[in-house]
């Protein structure tokens, strides 16, 4: 009987051990995986999701409506769009801890240009925000990595200047209504 006591301690302890090391290997492998998760990944999981997305100057709170490769396409609150480079953003309120899955070949290609040209292609006026500049105007072109826009004064084209350039890594927000 002594010797069943024995055995079934050192049994127990054995098992103990081995979920101890068990634990331990998830433990790391979930660090592993977390250390590979980016930004947009999780905004990408949040499609559908109100979120207040902070680009210093500005807070912008909306729906989430799509995530491409470097930029979040809002709802915004106001009843347009927002287009928000992810380079710009300072902070997030309101993203969860879900992440989506890897994103497919189009997903991976769908980038801030082509949700620009989008705006120029529905000539619509925009509101631009860079660090230090607001400028509104309608989105004339979009470069490779530029941005041409018609400024408007006064709620009107201002054709006497030409199209002011904007460099999308200047870019902090545009808002269309």
């Amino acid at each position: 009987m002594r010797w069943d006591a024995l055995f079934a301690d050192l049994e127990a302890q054995l098992e103990g051990e081995q979920r101890a090391a068990l634990d331990a290997e998830v433990a790391e492998r979930v660090r592993i995986e977390r250390q590979q998760v980016t930004l947009v990944d999780r905004l990408r999981a949040h499609v559908g999701t109100a979120l207040v997305l902070d680009t210093g100057r500005l807070s912008v709170r909306g729906t989430v409506r799509e995530v491409g490769a470097d930029f979040v396409l809002l709802d915004d609150e106001g009843g347009g769009y927002a287009v928000v480079p992810v380079a710009a953003l300072e902070g997030v309120v309101g993203l969860g801890r879900a992440v989506a899955p890897p994103p497919g070949a189009v997903l991976r290609r769908l980038r801030l240009t082509a949700a620009l040209r989008g705006l120029v292609r529905d000539r619509a006026e925009v509101q631009v925000l860079t660090a230090g500049t607001e400028l509104r105007g309608v989105p004339a072109a979009v470069g490779a990595d530029h941005l041409d826009l018609v400024l408007l004064s006064a709620g009107e084209r201002d054709a006497s200047a030409g199209p002011r350039t904007v460099p999308l890594a200047a870019l902090r927000l545009v808002r269309s209504r």
